[in-house]
């Protein structure tokens, strides 16, 4: 396995990492509840499971 010869600074590690940003999370209002939630995910609304609109799972 090739390995480096040199060590590498500091700065060249964080040079390559500033490119990595947070990105702001996306969010949806549903159009049954109402609620705003996390785009193209399943959300809980009063013991239901919702996506897109739609009840996915209810709670017995």
């Amino acid at each position: 396995m090739p390995n480096p010869k040199r060590r590498h600074s500091q700065q060249r590690g964080a040079k390559r990492r500033t490119h990595y940003k947070a990105e702001k999370v996306t969010l949806s209002k549903d159009s049954t509840t109402g609620e705003t939630h996390v785009r193209h995910r399943a959300h809980v609304s009063e013991g239901k499971l919702y996506y897109k609109g739609k009840v996915v799972v209810e709670k017995a």
